[in-house]
C-alpha cells in the first residue's frame, strides 16, 4: 500500500555530540534515503553519508542504498574507525608487556 508512513529514527555521534532524529517516511523508504530526509548533515557538517557505513540497532547493513526500513528502525550510522581493531588488541598487549 504506497502512502502509508512508518515511523523510524536516525542516529549519528561524535564523542562530543550525539544526536537521534524521529521522523516518519513512506513505506518502502530506504536506510540512506532516510538518513538523507532527516537532515542530519545539517547537525553534523563534515559528515557524508556517501560510502558510510550504516546499521539497525548495532548490526551492519550490507546496502543502505537498497535495503528497506521497518516501522520502528532506527537507521546508524557509523564512523569510520581511525585504528583497526586487531591493531588496537596488539597495542593494548604490547603495553601490557612492557609493564
Amino acid at each position: 500500500m504506497a502512502g502509508n508512513k512508518i515511523k523510524v529514527e536516525v542516529a549519528y555521534a561524535l564523542p562530543e555530540k550525539q544526536k537521534i532524529i524521529a521522523l516518519q517516511v513512506e513505506e518502502g523508504t530506504t536506510f540512506f534515503a532516510a538518513a538523507e530526509l532527516s537532515g542530519i548533515c545539517r547537525e553534523f557538517p563534515g559528515l557524508e553519508l556517501e560510502g558510510a557505513k550504516m546499521g539497525l540497532f548495532g548490526k551492519a547493513v550490507k546496502d543502505p542504498k537498497n535495503e528497506v526500513l521497518k516501522d520502528g528502525d532506527r537507521v546508524e550510522i557509523y564512523r569510520p574507525l581511525l585504528i583497526d581493531p586487531k591493531a588496537a588488541r596488539l597495542n593494548r598487549a604490547a603495553k601490557t608487556a612492557d609493564k
